[in-house]
């Protein structure tokens, strides 16, 4: 699992073309940092095809699901974050909200969510993978890099390095 030794702080303030995802999110999971890839998910109060992505092989890639901040239906829950964990995924950003807290804060993870809510999600096989994705007035695409840690979640084109600070 890729947990790395960066804070976003120091990143922004060294990599002044990272963009900022303008979200508060709550972090969830024993892992507080990560980074990766992103592979991404759009959809709306339908995890099918978060569900799909956690059943394959990650690769230490961080998947970025816009749930179009509905918090009406969890699109992550502990039986999809404990397949993240089997499948190598580097942690998991929502747009949206996630359940079963009590137990996700327990596995080896970094989750970051806009909040919490009980209910279950629909499973209709809607939404969408791989796709390019604008969070706020950031674009998010597969391959795009994440970084998170408690502070925010950073994108960028490309890997870079911590640095300064």
């Amino acid at each position: 699992m890729s947990t790395a030794n960066f804070t976003t702080p120091d990143l922004s303030d060294a990599y002044p073309e990272c963009e900022v995802l303008p979200f508060q999110f709550v972090r969830f999971g024993r892992i507080e940092c990560f980074s990766g890839p992103a592979a991404t998910v759009s959809c709306y109060e339908d995890n099918s095809r978060v569900a799909e992505a956690v059943s394959e092989p990650g690769e230490d890639r961080v998947l970025v699901v816009d749930g179009q901040q509905s918090l009406r239906r969890s699109l992550l829950g502990d039986n999809l974050a404990q397949k993240a964990i089997q499948n190598n995924w580097a942690g998991i950003v929502v747009l949206g909200a996630i359940r079963d807290v009590e137990i996700i804060d327990t596995l080896s993870l970094g989750v970051y969510a806009l909040g919490v809510v009980p209910v279950k999600t629909e499973k209709l096989g809607q939404g969408q993978r791989d796709v390019n994705l604008t969070l706020g007035d950031i674009s998010v695409n597969p391959g795009h890099w994440i970084y998170a840690d408690r502070n925010g979640v950073l994108v960028a084109s490309g890997p870079i390095h911590s640095g300064g600070g």
